[in-house]
């Protein structure tokens, strides 16, 4: 097959999160199966650009991959190279496969790839829900999303979960919708041993992009309530306005020697999961959550808000707790936790590991995503 990928941003633009790596995943397992596969994207890197070549394919990690310049330098990331390169190519590929919504590189690339006549596959990635429509930029989603509905009805969707399937059906109906998980990047597998590494101050971990739609606030209002000794560990970064406003809350609410800003991880982050006891994520709404699978993959338990889309998957497995994203009920938890649960943490410490490498070990997933591209194409 000839598979045509369109993303806003792509490796290394890691400032992006979680989404970037998922749709690299995604092209460097096809490759390897033997499928024919470019990416078109922008030189986008926050508010910065990548220091690429430009217009012409390169070799990333074995994928064809060719930047386009864009001419806005924030989320709406306008590039009329990529445009014209896929209304000019799209005839080449058996289905054109796009990332994530609301901005105009991707949303420009679906509405030129239908007009040629080529199936189009949307992974919307966390941007087609009702909280998506809540959450900044109301008015002008709301007119894009009339003059783009049309084009939505016509394309297939791909979701990364039962909760993110029921987001997107509660605002569009596609062609076809199917349920596939992200591709996540693990360490090594390796068996956790019996004896405990808990300290007398339980270790809690938020590693995440800073942004509103995580409940990172949520969290730091919560510590006050725990009983505990404890220190939080922020991992992430988002916008400078948006942190220290973080900052100033964890000082009105009294937290703030408990809190250690690090920044952005990559690298390190599984030595950093890996050290703590309890990964945190309030999300108020979130597709899938790879960081959640990258902690439970070195065996370390989870917290998460029943709007992560893995939260469903968390229970069913036993892997942690799922709460509702309000102060009191995630401070219960985590006093519960603490207090009368630290045996369930070592359990899940030694388990962990092998079941996430059964469900998301990359040959595995690979072979769905050909399955619903033959099936795209063929219907």
């Amino acid at each position: 097959m000839k598979i045509l990928h369109v993303v806003a941003s792509y490796k290394p633009a890691y400032v992006y999160g979680g989404p970037i790596m998922s749709a690299a995943m995604l092209c460097e397992q096809l490759v390897k199966t033997g499928q024919q596969v470019q990416v078109y994207t922008t030189t986008a890197n926050g508010a910065t650009e990548l220091d690429v070549a430009t217009g012409k394919p390169i070799d990333v990690d074995g994928v064809p991959v060719t930047y386009f310049p864009r001419k806005t330098k924030d989320h709406s990331h306008l590039s009329p190279g990529l445009l014209k390169a896929v209304y000019r190519d799209a005839k080449k590929f058996d289905v054109v496969h796009v990332h994530a919504w609301w901005n105009l590189a991707v949303v420009l690339a679906c509405f030129a790839a239908l007009k040629r006549g080529v199936p189009v596959v949307i992974s919307p990635r966390g941007t087609l829900s009702p909280y998506s429509f809540q959450n900044k930029n109301t008015a002008v989603k709301s007119l894009m999303h009339r003059i783009s509905m049309p084009f939505l009805k016509k394309s297939h969707f791909h979701v990364t979960s039962v909760h993110e399937q029921e987001a997107v059906k509660a605002v569009v109906t596609g062609k076809s919708i199917t349920n596939i998980p992200n591709f996540v990047k693990l360490p090594p597998l390796k068996q956790n041993s019996d004896e405990s590494h808990r300290s007398d101050v339980f270790k809690l971990l938020f590693f995440s992009r800073i942004e509103e739609k995580k409940g990172l606030d949520i969290l730091i209002r919560s510590l006050k309530l725990i009983k505990f000794p404890f220190q939080l560990t922020v991992a992430g970064s988002g916008t400078e306005d948006y942190v220290n406003e973080l900052k100033a809350l964890a000082i009105e609410n009294g937290v703030d020697d408990k809190i250690t800003w690090t920044g952005f991880v990559n690298e390190e982050k599984f030595n950093l999961l890996n050290n703590n006891d309890l990964f945190v994520l309030p999300s108020y709404d979130e597709n899938f959550g790879n960081a959640v699978i990258e902690s439970l993959s070195v065996g370390t338990a989870v917290l998460i808000s029943n709007g992560v889309g893995l939260a469903g998957y968390v229970s069913i497995n036993e892997l942690g707790w799922v709460c509702e994203n309000n102060e009191a009920t995630i401070a219960t938890h985590i006093n519960n936790i603490i207090g009368t649960q630290t045996t369930e943490l070592d359990r899940i410490r030694q388990s962990a590991p092998s079941i996430i490498y059964r469900h998301f070990e990359g040959s595995a997933l690979v072979k769905k995503y050909i399955n619903m591209y033959q099936q795209i194409i063929t219907s």
